[in-house]
């Protein structure tokens, strides 16, 4: 296991190179620079000049991201044209929000998913059955802008029930009690809006594997002996179909977390995913750079995870 773990790990090296290669040349292939906001009529084109040339923005593309690649090494990232601090200071405090929110949606997606699957693929063409998978292929055609902003509207401004924006009341004294219950006030709509998209994966699958799972010979086999229905699903069925939902585990956390990039936008939440927008928006390449790289690392360790959690709840599969 430990071998194949670091055989992963070790592919994963020259993956995050070439992603980060990728990211860094189209990132430069993009019209304009940080400096290009602070253009206007007025506005000595010599001294934008000699910002670019202080900042390197004239070097080549390749001395460029060899510079950047030493200095990501040593956990410096650059500088925020933006906002005037490190990237590393200002990914770590937006990654914080980021997790909580993910960590929410995580929880209730499968609160939510599980039990609907379960009932979905025992009872199987009921009425109870087409009820959700209408509610499937809704929550699978419904945009997260849309469902999002329907939430706002009605629970935010109409209701007056959560807040509309933010991530904390900024006169809440931090580490206290009231600190986490108001941020965990302000993370239940999008994390609510997050949970609902991301069910119909899970159901569906689980609904499709406990539907096959009837006909199998084992339980077949127990039905012969006698064994009563309910323990027939609970000791075998269930069991044997939540085994794949399982190994999907680290997909669906980095699918999460990938997903915020909207849903914080959305809900003016202060994570990673809307400091991506913004970024993208002011042209802060240094920041987006660094995300899309950390983004495709979770990605990978999303990959490897699943592989893992897969060996270990079905001893059968080996991974290589």
């Amino acid at each position: 296991m430990w071998k194949t773990v670091l055989r992963r790990v070790i592919i994963m090296v020259p993956q995050i190179i070439i992603l980060s290669m990728l990211v860094f040349i189209i990132a430069k292939l993009m019209p304009g620079d940080p400096f290009t906001g602070l253009m206007g009529p007025e506005t000595d084109t010599n001294r934008i000049e000699e910002l670019r040339e202080a900042a390197g923005l004239n070097d080549p593309w390749y001395q460029q991201y060899a510079r950047w690649v030493t200095n990501a090494i040593q956990g410096d990232f650059g500088k925020s044209y933006t906002y005037q601090r490190s990237v590393s200071s200002l990914i770590g405090e937006r990654a914080l929000n980021t997790f909580y929110l993910s960590l929410v949606a995580m929880i209730l997606t499968y609160l939510i998913a599980i039990p609907l699957g379960l009932l979905a693929g025992r009872h199987q063409d009921s009425r109870l059955d087409r009820g959700i998978v209408f509610y499937n292929f809704l929550s699978m055609a419904v945009p997260s802008f849309v469902l999002g902003l329907i939430l706002i509207y009605v629970f935010g401004y109409k209701l007056g029930w959560v807040p509309t924006s933010g991530s904390v009341n900024i006169l809440t004294e931090k580490g206290s009690f009231a600190y986490f219950w108001d941020k965990l006030y302000h993370i239940i709509t999008p994390a609510i809006t997050m949970a609902i998209l991301g069910t119909y994966t899970i159901i569906q699958y689980l609904r499709s594997e406990i539907i096959d799972a009837k006909n199998q010979d084992y339980v077949k086999t127990a039905r012969s002996k006698g064994l009563p229905m309910n323990k027939v699903y609970t000791r075998h069925i269930f069991r044997n179909s939540l085994i794949p939902i399982a190994a999907g585990l680290g997909f669906t956390v980095t699918g999460l977390l990938g997903g915020t990039i909207f849903i914080e936008t959305i809900f003016s939440y202060p994570g990673m995913g809307e400091l991506f927008m913004s970024s993208i928006a002011s042209r802060d390449y240094s920041v987006i750079t660094a995300l899309i790289v950390l983004y495709g690392f979770l990605g990978l360790l999303g990959s490897m995870l699943s592989d893992i959690i897969l060996s270990i709840v079905d001893p059968r599969i080996r991974i290589d």
